[in-house]
């Protein structure tokens, strides 16, 4: 075959939509999946939620709003292209506040606003939030709505991206395993994988939590676990909540085929495996306490997964110390809400028009600080001083 002018190195959510992005802008592309199976995407619970994580003025806010108002037309798109479906749903997310304390929609007291940004988040009072949403937990005090967030389904939308990359031409090798970059002059050679020397023109490095292992950049995984609950047969309906529920110790996730999804835990334990007892329990304990209807709910199944985290808790997207390879990473706990946005970025970058944006999310940033740190250490201070 042909080579290619573009591998992407990395067949999850980030990866495959960056692929159709060019593929799409007549560039011939080919995916290296060591796993697709693997990709966080697959264990996320599909949020789309700026507004309701109250994401704090500045860069990051920006990125998630561009890529939250792709949404409606990009999923679009590729369920046509497909004829599957994403479950893309713009339900709205609902933020219950737990007491004791005050109403936020009390006029009479003062309370901690939504920090800035965040216009289009409702306050909603007690017997409102009560009345909005049945079976909440009776010491839910109030909160807040988010209108404008949404969900998708995550696992849907990555079985939709993968056909639709499919259906397009584009090559996907699974099971290849990329080793090493063969560099010179500060250009990429070729790739050393599994089945052999890979060769582009231009790489993409989009392998999540598993970046580090390629290059000095610093992404490391955050184990998640989750819970997937069934409302019972003869219910009543399908789904008794209609929109996302993002509390402050759980979030819960409905679907429209019945399914609940809780989530989801931190824990700083590398690509330490499996469920735990204390896991799941923080979860279903949790998520009874916001909603104890869940008590009576069957569990389906429960899953981890590892989000690519980095210290700032920021994406690392665009140039990378070689000229021809661009670095799509680190997007943490919003690689499903990102896609969109960083397929467009990333693929605009490659093709020689890098937006302004991008320069919030260079892996220099890192550079700068441990240089800064380093001076810091030498010179006796420590390496933050308040004053």
């Amino acid at each position: 075959m042909q080579q290619a002018e573009v591998i992407v190195i990395g067949g999850g959510s980030i990866g495959l939509a960056i692929a159709l992005e060019l593929n799409q802008q007549g560039t011939k592309v080919t995916v290296l999946s060591k796993d697709f199976t693997a990709a966080a995407g697959h264990a996320a619970a599909g949020m789309l939620a700026p507004n309701a994580e109250r994401l704090p003025s500045g860069p990051m806010f920006e990125l998630c709003q561009r890529s939250l108002e792709l949404y409606p037309t990009w999923t679009s798109k590729l369920e046509n292209l497909t004829g599957k479906s994403s479950g893309y749903w713009p339900c709205g997310i609902l933020s219950p506040r737990i007491g004791p304390g005050p109403s936020p929609a009390d006029p009479e007291v003062e309370v901690e606003e939504p920090k800035p940004n965040h216009e289009i988040a409702f306050p909603i009072s007690a017997d409102a939030i009560h009345s909005y949403q049945s079976g909440l937990g009776q010491n839910v005090v109030g909160g807040y709505f988010y209108p404008e967030d949404a969900q998708v389904d995550n696992r849907a939308l990555m079985q939709t991206l993968r056909a639709a990359a499919q259906d397009a031409g584009i090559e996907i090798r699974e099971g290849v395993a990329v080793e090493g970059f063969v560099q010179c002059q500060g250009q990429v050679i070729s790739l050393r994988t599994s089945v052999g020397q890979q060769q582009a023109d231009h790489y993409v490095l989009a392998t999540g939590a598993w970046s580090r292992e390629l290059l000095p950049i610093p992404v490391t995984p955050t184990k998640g676990q989750m819970v997937g609950l069934r409302v019972p047969l003869g219910y009543g309906q399908t789904q008794p909540l209609h929109r996302v529920l993002y509390g402050e110790k759980v979030y819960i996730v409905p679907r429209r085929d019945g399914r609940i999804i809780l989530g989801a835990t931190v824990e700083k334990v590398g690509f330490a495996p499996h469920n735990t007892p204390a896991g799941i329990a923080q979860l279903l304990n949790a998520a009874i306490e916001l909603y104890p209807t869940l008590a009576n709910f069957s569990i389906e199944e429960c899953w981890w997964g590892f989000r690519p985290d980095t210290p700032d808790q920021l994406p690392i997207l665009g140039a990378s110390p070689c000229e021809n390879m661009t670095l799509a990473t680190g997007h943490y706990r919003n690689g499903i809400l990102l896609a969109p946005i960083t397929a467009k970025l990333i693929a605009a970058h490659i093709k020689g028009s890098t937006d302004p944006l991008l320069n919030s999310f260079s892996y220099k940033r890192f550079r700068a600080a441990s240089n800064s740190a380093l001076a810091h250490r030498y010179s006796g201070r420590p390496a933050f001083d308040p004053t």
